[in-house]
């Protein structure tokens, strides 16, 4: 090894799984609210996805993403007289925080998703979306 390779710091290892850059806080909605708060909750949190959740429960029921929205928006709708219900997904397709980036990857390629909520035993316990797959698919120098 030469002297220069030896003074060169070492890389961080690229994140594994999707434990390593899940949100850890998701904002939460409920189905009955109207659209016109979901919006002003993702303004609000910097998010571009809510979670429905059942208020009983916390269980995941929904999402409900900034593209659903602007349909809404796009049809001449009035987000204040629409409800969450009417369209957010049901029954997403949610990842387990052990799943590696790579098959998060290629569950958002193959389902068409950009949020994936990460569940533990039932319960929500974070959000991943699609800039954080592809940032750790780059590495830190990319």
């Amino acid at each position: 090894m030469t002297e220069a390779a030896a003074q060169q710091p070492s890389q961080p290892p690229a994140p594994a799984t999707v434990a390593d850059v899940m949100h850890p806080a998701v904002t939460t909605v409920e189905q009955g609210d109207h659209v016109a708060a979901a919006a002003y909750l993702m303004k609000h949190a910097g998010a571009t996805a809510l979670m429905v959740v059942d208020p009983q429960t916390s269980q995941p029921r929904g999402i409900i993403t900034e593209a659903d929205i602007a349909r809404v928006v796009a049809d001449g709708k009035n987000v204040n007289d629409v409800r969450i219900h009417d369209l957010m997904t049901e029954e997403p397709t949610v990842i387990k925080a052990t799943t590696s980036i790579r098959n998060a990857a290629r569950m958002m390629t193959n389902g068409h998703f950009r949020h994936l909520p990460v569940v533990d035993g039932g319960a929500l316990i974070g959000m991943v979306d699609i800039s954080d797959v592809c940032a750790a698919l780059l590495g830190p120098d990319d």
